[in-house]
């Protein structure tokens, strides 16, 4: 019988790994002989490989470094091997001539750094590296003729990096740099293949029908943060923190701007629920009880059917051992179907956690908790919260099962809210350099 021909055998064999269930069993087969390996970390099969099987949880960035999953979650070996291969102190990028780099977003295994120094106000230094590889780029800064021809200066500008498309060049990325300004938003995009910036869009506020998110600055006990808090649907990024009453989407196809109404079916009911805005706004005061995260959790928008937006809002109070739930809601978004909110799923979340949350990314819905055996303090305690430690605990909800997984836990020092940058991706065996 005739031997066969070795391209045949490493189809096959290219089939075989593509059925295997999880990264972590592809990762196991690639060490077992090198020509598994060869196979294995082919780009063009690393590609066909991510297409059929989604990125793991492996845990998150902030300004503290890289936070792996831990153990008993299924990631926590992956986890473990990308906190030791990776550099999440970011040495091998150079210094900025000011303060020190933090992370701002997380995609694709991409690292976007901004420097801490400026201002939320002004256009800081940016770069985009790859901690694992430990590969950069400095990013240019905007030039005068598109940031300094107006009149004004933005009271808010947020980068981040837009999502990818399948068939771009998997070293290629864009980086959006949002600009609030006191009558109209601008998105300025920086592409890899130029080296330049440009303006993608420049929407008067008055043509969105809303007024500039920097007037809700001021309300930021309620959850209104300006122009952050952003979640990736389908190439669509939407954010429920400039206002309170409509949702701010931004098509990264087509580069335009939009508002969603918040205000319509089942939503009238639910802001009204404990935690929520209006219930918020209408007790007119923090909650006596001091807890870290207590600042009202903003909505999140996740994956979920084609068609129809995906809503998670956390209902909860703060008080000693109160209930937490998680009310799903959608809006269908097509014109043939109603555009009001309806209301499609209550998940009770456990018991003995003080929760707040955190983004979503990938069908996933991210938490954060307190458990209730900490520290107590009322807004009669003696006790300086910015001095106090905390156990934090932070979750996943898989937004397809229902089913929450706790991620990994962390001491830190009390704060109103944090921003974390979720981390999917797969182990060090299996990624290719993303710079």
């Amino acid at each position: 019988m005739p031997t066969p021909a070795p391209h045949f055998v490493d189809e096959i064999l290219e089939e075989i790994f593509l059925r295997l269930p999880t990264p972590a069993a592809l990762a196991r087969a690639s060490i077992a002989c090198p020509r598994f390996r060869r196979i294995i970390t082919e780009r063009s099969f690393l590609r066909r490989f991510r297409k059929r099987h989604p990125s793991p949880l492996l845990g998150f960035a902030d300004k503290d470094g890289f936070h792996p999953a831990q153990a008993p979650h299924p990631s926590a070996p992956l986890a473990r091997a990308l906190a030791d291969a990776a550099d999440f102190t970011y040495s091998f990028v150079p210094k900025p001539s000011k303060g020190r780099w933090i992370p701002c977003d997380v995609r694709d295994g991409r690292v976007l750094l901004e420097e801490d120094s400026p201002g939320w106000n002004k256009f800081s230094n940016l770069a985009v590296c790859d901690p694992l590889f430990r590969r950069h780029l400095l990013l240019p800064p905007i030039p005068e003729d598109l940031a300094g021809d107006r009149k004004e200066r933005p009271h808010e500008i947020v980068p981040i990096l837009a999502p990818t498309v399948d068939d771009e060049d998997e070293m290629s990325f864009k980086v959006i740099c949002f600009g609030a300004y006191e009558t109209n938003l601008v998105a300025f995009v920086f592409s890899s293949l130029t080296g330049q910036w440009g303006i993608a869009a420049s929407p008067s506020l008055s043509s969105l029908g809303t007024t500039s998110p920097h007037a809700s600055r001021n309300l930021s006990w309620l959850g209104c943060r300006g122009l952050s808090c952003f979640d990736n649907v389908h190439r669509c990024l939407y954010s429920a923190s400039p206002w309170m009453d409509k949702l701010l989407m931004l098509d990264t196809r087509t580069m335009e701007f939009s508002t969603i109404n918040d205000r319509s079916g089942y939503h009238m009911q639910l802001r009204l629920l404990p935690g929520q805005s209006d219930e918020v706004l209408a007790r007119n005061d923090m909650p006596c009880r001091k807890r870290p995260g207590q600042t009202r959790s903003l909505p999140r928008i996740v994956v979920g059917r084609e068609g129809a937006l995906e809503m998670f809002s956390l209902v909860g109070d703060h008080n000693p051992n109160g209930s937490f739930d998680l009310y799903h809601t959608s809006q269908q978004n097509n014109r043939e179907a109603s555009e009001e909110w309806q209301l499609e799923n209550i998940i009770p979340l456990p018991g003995q956690y003080d929760y707040f949350t955190l983004g979503a990314a990938e069908g996933f819905l991210f938490l954060g908790a307190t458990t209730e055996d900490q520290l107590d303090i009322d807004e009669d305690s003696p006790v300086w919260l910015s001095r106090t430690d905390w156990d934090v605990d932070y979750f996943s909800l898989d937004v397809r099962t229902s089913e929450l997984a706790k991620v990994c836990r962390r001491r830190r020092r009390f704060f109103h809210y944090e921003d974390v940058h979720w981390y999917l991706g797969f182990p060090p065996s299996l990624s290719s350099p993303s710079i």
